[in-house]
């Protein structure tokens, strides 16, 4: 019952911080594995997703009804996240994921160091492209992540944000509403793939899905509220955070 009752708070934490940022499997991830310590981590894995796309659905619809974002652009790459989990959750038991895992932490430092010596980055909403070199490009984005969701996850929205950030010129908030699309894919196709399996405990899942959208749906109001520099910070707080657990697991563990 004890673990039960940490796993729905860190489900709530996790939808938090996902609807924001994204992120949330740092919370909710590494909760599972403490409190189950002999589930096959597919299964841990499948049961995260259960819980995540609710939230990351519900944070999703909430944006959408604020922000004036082309949802057209952005199918091609909604479409390719979503292939691309399928394959990554296809992965999960027959690679090794230890070379990746060392990788983690030094992309994230380089990540975090960009965000923070440029300032002004993501402040403005200025698109670089339009139409179809747009959709191109968020297309490749969405696959990329889409692999590295399905196949290893943490992360997966701060990814998305930067990239969007970065590549396509969107400010903070636009780029979360826009992961917060992509995101919704690849946690629904993996969550598909895993169930197949049989890698998703259902009754603690749903449970974790009624935490998980109570989370999102105080970080949704908050990004909304405060904009973009609200979600830069979560940012560099979530990335930080990162940084510390994936080293941890990547030269510590």
């Amino acid at each position: 019952m004890l673990e039960l009752i940490a796993v729905l708070a860190a489900s709530a934490l996790a939808g938090f911080v996902d609807a924001v940022v994204g992120g949330g499997g740092l919370v909710l991830v590494p909760a599972l594995f403490s409190a189950y310590p002999g589930a096959a981590p597919a299964t841990l894995f499948g049961t995260n997703k259960a819980a995540a796309v609710w939230g990351t659905a519900w944070s999703c619809a909430q944006y959408f009804k604020r922000i004036q974002l082309s949802v057209r652009s952005l199918l091609p790459a909604v479409a390719m996240a979503g292939a691309g989990s399928w394959v990554g959750a296809g992965l999960v038991s027959r690679v090794d994921a230890t070379d990746l895992r060392r990788a983690l932490p030094l992309v994230l430092v380089g990540l975090l160091a960009y965000t923070l010596t440029r300032k002004d980055l993501g402040s403005q909403h200025a698109p670089r492209w339009r139409g179809g070199r747009q959709a191109m490009a968020a297309a490749a984005i969405g696959l990329v992540i889409g692999v590295y969701d399905g196949f290893f996850g943490p992360g997966t929205g701060s990814f998305l944000v930067f990239l969007f950030v970065r590549v396509l010129g969107y400010d903070f908030l636009h780029a979360s509403a826009a992961a917060k699309l992509l995101n919704t894919a690849t946690n629904s196709a993996a969550l598909v793939r895993f169930s197949i399996a049989g890698q998703v405990w259902w009754e603690i899942g749903l449970m974790l899905a009624v935490a998980n959208v109570a989370g999102s749906l105080i970080g949704t109001r908050l990004a909304l509220r405060h904009g973009s520099g609200f979600v830069r910070g979560m940012f560099v707080v979530v990335v930080s955070a990162l940084i510390l657990k994936t080293g941890y697991d990547g030269y510590l563990r």
